[in-house]
């Protein structure tokens, strides 16, 4: 599946969406590995399988297979984290923040890829798992490794779109399944 595939699956309220996701080869201001690294890692973040696999056929098409694997490296520990952190945050002041969180996280250390990359795609999980304090961390992380505010923004924006087809998706899947009212 593709990205194209996607959009031709979307119902017909979602016109926005499926112009949003017909953009996105045209994201300003990113590199292949950023913008798709970013788009496969907000899918995954998702869960959605239909959003997954386009993005998934998508990023093959512009990642090496190595990159791809960091890629889901980084959804799978962001996700952990952003449990994590969601919660020290949430919490509010309290003893947890200054806590050992014992988590292993050593993909964040060495990615195996360029670390701009990977905080950028760390930026896109953590919009979408809704962890303010990541997405504080990670933000300054990237701007001190010389992102503009522009591609913090446009990785964003691809994650935004991702979570956009997620639900889309899933609210059609979810209403194909209903019993018909005849």
């Amino acid at each position: 599946m593709s990205i194209e595939n996607l959009r031709a699956a979307l119902p017909g309220h979602a016109k926005d969406l499926r112009l949003n996701l017909g953009s996105l080869a045209a994201t300003p201001g990113l590199t292949p590995a950023q913008l798709w690294g970013a788009a496969y890692a907000s899918a995954l973040a998702t869960r959605e399988p239909g959003v997954i696999r386009a993005a998934a056929g998508e990023a093959a098409l512009h990642l090496d297979r190595p990159t791809l694997d960091a890629v889901e490296g980084c959804a799978m520990v962001l996700s952990m984290n952003n449990v994590y952190y969601r919660f020290v945050h949430l919490v509010g002041p309290s003893d947890y923040g200054q806590m050992p969180a014992r988590l292993r996280m050593n993909l964040l250390a060495s990615p195996g890829v360029d670390k701009l990359d990977f905080e950028l795609w760390s930026i896109a999980v953590s919009a979408v798992n809704g962890c303010g304090m990541c997405l504080a961390a990670h933000d300054a992380s990237v701007l001190k490794l010389g992102a503009s505010r522009e591609m913090v923004q446009n990785v964003v924006r691809v994650a935004a779109i991702m979570a956009s087809a997620a639900v889309a998706c899933a609210g059609r899947d979810a209403l194909a399944a209903l019993p018909s009212a005849a």
